[in-house]
């Protein structure tokens, strides 16, 4: 018989099909049962991510034993997209040259589901082989030249296009294929649609996209100055969303209860609109595996509060690589078990499902099996406390993601502000810092969900230089402080529309008591900010008459006497030491704004203090960030107060059975370098915790070391003292 061509292949029934026999068990989907889809009540997911030549060696049995241990509700499969790990077909799905005879992706779904694990296809629709290219060049990226887009790895592999009928068309058809045969219960893509940059392709299809509908080629990186990029990310976006609910609908065409997601991730750096994706998405996989450089290892926390801020209380996955992906990357060998334990606990910790990944089917070194075994097994006889119900915080910060994606990009790599470079996420890291050195508990609210309605549960909302905001935005934030509400705001703030248009004084200058008096100034070194006059955020500040001044600012008009607690001085040489001096010791520009309006306060920086604080270190500078969201905050005391020594993150949930308190311990010399190699216990810590109205508690249990805490009860309020925290503890109250 001859293969069936593509179109025959696309129009032909899926009844025709061979379909797997599956456990009744799992036949009879979860919504007879229970109204929520399968995976919002997954806690607990695998990978195993197995290549071309595994089908040679790999060990099924032993794979889904390993999985079983960990007590893992559904496992990742190579199903197909790149390369087949089945029998397809799909015409030009090439199939593993090493596959022979087997059906890879239907015996490891079998022995899935043989333990009543759920399967979900990890599919890749990024590169075809030879043959794809050949008989649809229309399907690959193409360089400005014409030449087809390569893996530089692999140089046999064709990058695809995401405008043309290979996402519309060819992965359809694989899934149907693959839905007929297996049924799995999802769908994932490696690598797709991801948050980083847009692709720029110039095939036939963009081509005439550029032609037709954006006036031009965009840049190939953020550049919101060309209306040609705008369109083209309007464009890009919408497709996104369409590819996403396409495949969304094929999947569901055999299992209504199965489902797409697509790979996110990108922890705080984000450049595709995740407002956008979220509403199509109804699993949001943050494919955050790890960090290098000089990432700080509080990036899965970070990740977790950035998906739910558009997410809400729907599923969100945390990936969790379990090599070393250092800025030297090694795929087969385990990364230390302290730096793998500390980023899954902050999935849990976050209210992520945490995914346990490993590459290779066969692999040398079995280090990695350990830490995810012994986190798993916790976290599985400790799964009520992790049922979320809300977040307790009463604080919420920005999420300001048109600064993060575009501010100073102007189409170039490196981004730069006056001629010095400036990462646009460092803004929110170093208020982020700031806040963990306060123990302050925070939620991230996405720009786009600014709203009254959305506010209303926050006492505080902080702003870390939100330069691009729209003006419904703007309104937003300012209904909410005209109804009671207290904001702390940064250097750009509301100067700009959400393009990066600028405006002609900040859209907020209402609310900051100043406006914009001249260009943004800085880099500056050796300038500093006077203490003129008293105030409650300056008083733990003592011995100075000076602290240090951000680096950039933009300069204010001034404020009356009364009013003015920190004031310019100028930047003076600093060196040689016969030079250093201030040559003007005093001027009036304000360099804070601490303002009362009738029942809201307002703190406004007109430097970039927090990303300062972050990149110079400075302690006053963290100090004075901590001290304004406390001013703001009042004399109600906050949710959770821990004290006693140690770097820690706080979250605090109210669960299925209580509330629990999430204690991260990043008390580490490599807590902003990877990787850690061992834990440096902290402790003891005097907790005093707030009950919301209508809760009491009678008992409080350490989940980590299992120890039962001895409780003390005052007005509304319970206090306890842990112990020890060696890397991570949950304290559940009940």
């Amino acid at each position: 018989m001859s293969p069936m061509t593509r179109r025959e292949f696309i129009a032909a029934s899926a009844s025709t099909l061979v379909i797997a026999a599956i456990p009744e068990a799992l036949a009879q989907s979860a919504n007879h049962a229970n109204p929520k889809p399968w995976y919002a009540t997954m806690r607990r997911c695998g990978q195993i991510n197995y290549n071309e030549i595994d089908p040679l060696t790999i060990d099924v049995n032993a794979w889904m034993d390993y999985w079983t241990s960990l007590k893992i509700d559904a496992v990742l499969l190579n199903g197909g997209g790149i390369e087949a790990m089945y029998p397809t077909e799909v015409p030009f799905h090439h199939r593993s040259p090493f596959l022979g005879a087997r059906d890879l992706f239907g015996e490891m779904a079998a022995a899935a589901r043989k333990r009543n694990i759920r399967v979900v296809a990890r599919m890749d629709p990024g590169y075809v082989f030879e043959e794809g290219l050949n008989a649809h060049p229309e399907w690959i990226q193409r360089d400005p030249d014409g030449t087809p887009r390569v893996r530089t790895e692999c140089p046999w592999l064709n990058k695809t296009c995401m405008f043309t009928s290979y996402f519309t068309e060819q992965m359809p058809a694989i899934y149907r294929e693959m839905n007929a045969r297996y049924k799995p219960d999802g769908f994932f893509t490696n690598g797709w649609p991801s948050t980083a940059t847009l692709d720029v392709c110039f095939c036939s299809t963009c081509q005439k996209i550029y032609k037709e509908q954006t006036g031009g080629p965009p840049t190939p990186f953020a550049d919101v100055r060309s209306s040609a990029y705008r369109r083209y990310y309007e464009i890009y976006m919408d497709r996104v969303a369409q590819v996403w609910k396409l495949w969304d609908d094929t999947a569901k065409e055999n299992n209504s209860d199965s489902v797409y997601v697509g790979n996110l991730g990108g922890s705080i750096r984000t450049i595709k609109d995740l407002k956008k994706i979220s509403e199509v998405a109804a699993w949001f996989n943050a494919d955050n595996q790890g960090r290098a450089g000089d990432r700080p290892i509080w990036g899965a926390a970070q990740q977790g509060r950035v998906a739910s801020s558009v997410m809400g209380d729907r599923t969100v996955t945390n990936v969790i690589g379990a090599y070393s992906n250092s800025s030297t990357l090694w795929r087969h060998s385990a990364k230390p078990d302290a730096e793998t334990t500390l980023w899954t606990a902050q999935c849990a910790a976050s209210g992520m499902v945490p995914w346990y990944h490993w590459l290779g089917g066969s692999p040398l070194d079995n280090r990695w099996r350990k830490p995810g075994r012994d986190f798993f097994q916790w976290l599985a006889a400790n799964e009520t406390h992790f049922r979320n119900r809300r977040s307790l915080a009463d604080v919420a910060v920005l999420y300001p993601q048109s600064t993060i994606s575009f501010y100073h990009a102007e189409g170039k790599e490196e981004r730069q502000l006056n001629g010095a470079p400036v990462d646009s996420a460092d803004y929110l890291e170093g208020l982020y810092y700031s806040l963990l050195e306060g123990r302050i508990l925070f939620d991230l609210v996405h720009q786009g969900n600014l709203s009254v309605e959305t506010l209303k549960p926050y006492r505080a909302l902080l702003i870390p230089n939100a330069a691009f905001l729209r003006d419904s935005e703007c309104e937003a934030i300012r209904s909410y402080v005209n109804s009671g509400g207290n904001l702390f705001a940064t250097f750009e703030t509301s100067r700009y529309n959400e393009w990066g248009e600028p405006r002609g004084d900040f859209a907020l200058s209402d609310l900051f008591g100043v406006h914009v008096a001249g260009d943004v100034a800085g880099p500056a070194i050796n300038s500093y900010m006077r203490i003129d006059r008293a105030h409650p955020i300056l008083e733990s500040i003592t011995d100075t008459q000076i602290l240090p001044a951000p680096e950039f600012r933009v300069p204010v008009s001034p404020l009356s006497l009364d009013a003015t607690n920190l004031t310019l001085v100028p930047p003076y040489p600093t060196f040689p030491p016969e030079m250093v001096y201030p040559r003007v010791p005093n001027t009036d520009e304000p360099t804070a704004v601490f303002r009362q309006l009738s029942s809201s306060r307002v703190v406004y920086f007109p430097g970039d203090i927090e990303r300062t604080a972050w990149r110079s270190g400075s302690p006053d500078l963290s100090q004075l960030i901590c001290n304004s969201v406390r001013w703001l905050l009042g004399d109600r005391p906050p949710i959770a107060s821990v004290e006693g020594d140690g770097l820690v993150e706080l979250f605090a949930w109210e669960t299925d059975p209580g509330l629990a308190l999430h204690i991260l311990n990043y008390t580490n010399p490599n807590a902003t370098r990877p990787f850690i190699r061992k834990f440096y216990p902290i402790g003891p810590l005097h907790v005093t915790f707030q009950l919301p109205a209508g809760k009491s508690v009678s008992a409080a249990r350490a989940l980590r070391s299992g120890a039962t805490l001895a409780l003390r009860q005052s007005a509304g309020a319970v206090q306890f003292d842990v112990p020890s925290v060696r890397d991570y503890e949950v304290i559940a109250l009940t």
